[in-house]
């Protein structure tokens, strides 16, 4: 008996083995259709990331068009509010011409063109824009230029004259204070 209770075990584990081995080919067939099928897919995943890929450089080279457009635009028409602001000065200063041509008073002329000036000065303001004050100040690069220099032992190092006045807008610089230093 025990010959065939051996015989039985060794049947019973060929079967189990066997049985094992066709699982794992089932396994293995399985696996690889899997594989078979991500791979039928990939074209497919490609092409329809390609295509979202394509729409978005587009859509942004689209966006970046447009802002450049608008940003022209502004700046195109961005000083039109100051120039317009600015066409009331301009009419003072044609009425002044005219009462130049045909004034007799000198003086109310002198006058009148002291009022346009101030006005453009308050309008200048308003838009940020100020003078820088030079005479007696010491002399500084960053907001002046030295167009001549004078010995002057009182004043060495600072600013005697002012040739040409110099602005800032909103405490930059736009244009540089000509003037005469003292040496």
């Amino acid at each position: 008996m025990e010959l065939n209770e051996k015989e039985e075990v060794l049947n019973n584990n060929a079967t189990t083995e066997q049985q094992e081995e066709t699982a794992t080919v089932s396994e293995n067939v399985t696996q690889t259709d899997n594989v078979t099928d991500a791979t039928n897919d990939l074209p497919n995943k490609y092409d329809v990331l390609n295509d979202a890929y394509l729409r978005l450089m587009a859509e942004f080279d689209n966006y970046r068009k447009r802002t450049l457009r608008e940003k022209a635009e502004l700046i195109k028409s961005g000083g039109e509010t100051l120039l317009t602001a600015l066409l009331p000065v301009i009419d003072d200063l044609e009425r002044a011409m005219q009462t130049v041509r045909t004034a007799e008073n000198i003086q109310a002329v002198k006058e009148g063109v002291e009022l346009i000036h101030t006005k453009f000065i308050n309008f200048l303001t308003q838009q940020g824009v100020k003078p820088i004050p030079s005479t007696n100040e010491p002399f500084d690069t960053e907001t002046f230029e030295a167009v001549a220099m004078i010995p002057d032992k009182d004043r060495k190092g600072k600013v005697i004259d002012t040739v040409q006045t110099g602005y800032t807008l909103y405490d930059k610089v736009i244009r540089h204070a000509k003037v005469v230093v003292g040496e």
